[in-house]
């Protein structure tokens, strides 16, 4: 700093007033070389002839003192005293401390500007100085955290008093203005424009709903920003331990709402209307609404606030339905959330969201069911079952299990071992859960998927045939090896009670015929047993271990040996 700098009049002390002006010094020459540049690019845009001549300032060391220049004007809205010493902060400029006029006197409440030094240069263009004004904004919001300049936010003209020609700039214009985010978290804080803001909001959903053309590419490109700006934001959900979720209910909990929501929710109904108007072209929409727009759009439904995830589900829901070409994208990414959930943090807000648009989606899938929907049957809603805090989407999930068994009743198979995998043999009321689920799988299942048992029962009664009979009873020593394992497993695990009355009585028949080689058959069927047992506990000892060391906790050392024991045992 000069000496004419060594007197400031500001009531601060001089060397916060000197780290403050070092702060600040690098972004504001930065600032300056922007503000030039632009400048120099209105000059060239300008029409022809009407250039105006070259600012005396465009010279080699204009930007450095512009820099020092904003620099004034920063300081300058700093609370201040009047100071007998008049200090000349403008390089022998008396009046350069005169800068701080009324209308840059701000309130408290809403974040810092700079728009007053739009004036700096008189040879600058009006849109260089939009420019700069833009900028300054830019800046204004890394400080501040707010992408706005509330002192200057006042209502544009409505729609309805404009002409036809005009409508498309003032929508825009409108759509712009709505990109201010105000802080809710205050309710007293810019009162007067929040309201303004919504009228605003209102006025474009009214005019998107009642919308008779095509709209242009420009528009839907501001309408997605709009909407992006305003809904994409970071989730504070509060925390909440295990034990919570296990015992969660809906009905006790006191949900989290957000405070923003008068606005929130006009943005989520403009975007709700501008995705369901026939007016809205998806293969231009397309190039908005893509890939990145939709998985931050999956994202919020993690919020806590249920309103918020109500209109989440409807406005996917419609994009699902609009955009044929994000569909499979769409089924992928909510995949990966319910893998995450299952897998990794049993945590999140919106499953039971998620789980309503697939059972729509679901009931619209075209026979015969295609490979990868059986997949995503079995990948990702089967396991889902697992989870502690299944009751808060039990509902959603058993309506589109039913789904599938209804499209193929094959599936039912595969449905109802599921369910005997996660059976929460501990937790009676969720076992009620599961047994009313199982009850609707069975309702769904056609005549076809009970002659499997049918078929095991018609088997078994080959042995009321004389003849059939005497010819088993001939071959006992080659047939009785081969379906004693079978006979073992009906006894114990069948759940269809003649077959498993027949396959006690074929039991007995063979005992009755040849003890010795029926103790036989069932000595190595224990044996075997204990050997299948046996392997799945090195099995699990080897995962566990595994997981072990992935979750850092020790170091597992497995020697060639134990691997090649089990690489046998499996094989």
């Amino acid at each position: 700093m000069s000496s004419d700098d060594e007197q400031v009049p500001l009531n601060i002390p001089m060397m916060l007033t000197q780290h403050f002006q070092h702060l600040i010094s690098e972004d504001v020459e930065e600032l300056a070389m922007h503000l030039f540049e632009l400048d120099a690019l209105d000059e060239a845009d300008s029409q022809e002839g009407k250039h105006e001549p070259e600012p005396a300032s465009y010279h080699e060391g204009a930007p450095a003192e512009f820099a020092k220049y904003l620099q004034r004007q920063i300081l300058n809205r700093l609370p201040k005293k009047p100071h007998k010493s008049n200090d000349n902060r403008d390089g022998g400029n008396p009046n350069s401390s005169s800068h701080t006029s009324t209308s840059s006197r701000i309130n408290n409440d809403v974040p810092v500007t700079r728009s007053s030094t739009s004036s700096a240069s008189s040879g600058q263009t009006p849109v260089g100085q939009n420019h700069k004004k833009k900028l300054l904004q830019s800046q204004n919001s890394k400080l501040n955290g707010m992408p706005t300049n509330f002192n200057t936010y006042e209502a544009l003209p409505s729609l309805k008093d404009v002409p036809n020609s005009e409508k498309q700039s003032l929508f825009i214009r409108k759509l712009t203005l709505c990109c201010i985010v105000f802080d809710f978290t205050d309710p007293t804080k810019n009162l007067k424009e929040k309201e303004i803001k919504r009228q605003m909001l209102v006025e474009l959903v009214d005019y998107v709903t009642s919308a008779n053309g095509k709209f242009p590419e420009i528009v839907m490109q501001e309408i997605v920003k709009m909407v992006s700006v305003n809904i994409f934001r970071r989730l504070t959900p509060q925390p909440r331990d295990n034990k919570v979720l296990e015992t969660f209910d809906g009905e006790e909990e006191e949900p989290s709402m957000d405070p923003a929501w008068p606005h929130l929710q006009l943005v989520y109904e403009f975007i709700l209307r501008f995705v369901a108007s026939p007016e809205t072209d998806p293969k231009i929409a397309k190039r908005y609404i893509d890939h990145a727009f939709v998985l931050k759009w999956l994202d919020l439904f993690d919020s806590e606030d249920p309103r918020e995830r109500e209109y989440l589900k409807f406005v996917l829901h419609r994009m699902y339905g609009k955009f044929m070409v994000h569909r499979p994208f769409i089924r992928k990414a909510i995949n990966n959330i319910f893998f995450r959930f299952v897998f990794e943090t049993e945590k999140h807000n919106g499953i039971a969201e998620l789980l309503e648009i697939l059972g729509s989606i679901i009931n619209g899938f075209a026979l015969p069911l295609k490979e990868e929907h059986k997949l995503f049957l079995v990948r990702a809603l089967i396991p889902l079952h697992k989870p502690k805090c299944i009751p808060m989407y039990h509902q959603q999930i058993s309506y589109c299990i039913t789904q599938f068994v209804e499209k193929d009743c094959k599936l039912a198979d595969t449905v109802i071992r599921g369910l005997l995998k996660y059976w929460p043999i501990t937790n009676s009321s969720k076992e009620v859960m599961f047994l009313s689920e199982l009850e609707e799988v069975l309702e769904a299942t056609q005549l076809p998927e009970f002659q499997r048992c049918m078929v095991a029962e018609r088997a078994l009664f080959l042995w009321n045939n004389d003849h059939i009979d005497n010819l088993i009873k001939q071959n006992r020593k080659v047939i009785l090896p081969i379906i004693f394992p079978a006979l073992e497993r009906n006894t114990k695990t069948h759940w269809n009670q003649v077959v498993l009355s027949l396959t006690l009585n074929v039991r007995k028949i063979f005992s009755d015929v040849d003890p010795q080689l029926f103790e036989e058959c069932s000595r190595k069927s224990k044996e075997d047993e204990l050997k299948q047992e046996e392997n799945k506990s090195k099995r699990e000892a080897i995962w566990k271990r595994l997981e072990l060391a992935a979750q850092g906790h020790e170091e597992v050392v497995m020697s060639q040996k134990l691997i090649a024991n089990h690489v046998s045992a499996s094989g």
